[in-house]
């Protein structure tokens, strides 16, 4: 696999993680909300947006970062 794909796979699930920790943290702090298997696609779908951005935009921040 491609170190840029995997790069993108990986910020995708730091990205789902992410929004299923906060999720979980505003049930336990005010109410219950939405049910697991809707946060769980709500979890595909950030990770997949997550990632394709990821992977879109890697080239762009390297080049930046070296100006």
């Amino acid at each position: 696999m491609r170190p840029r794909t995997k790069s993108g796979l990986l910020w995708g699930a730091i990205g789902a993680l992410a929004f299923l920790v906060l999720a979980q943290g505003y049930e336990l702090l005010f109410a219950p909300g939405i049910s697991l298997l809707v946060k769980l696609a709500i979890a595909v779908v950030v990770w997949t947006v997550t990632g394709a951005a990821s992977y879109l935009l890697e080239g762009w921040l390297a080049r930046s970062e070296r100006s």
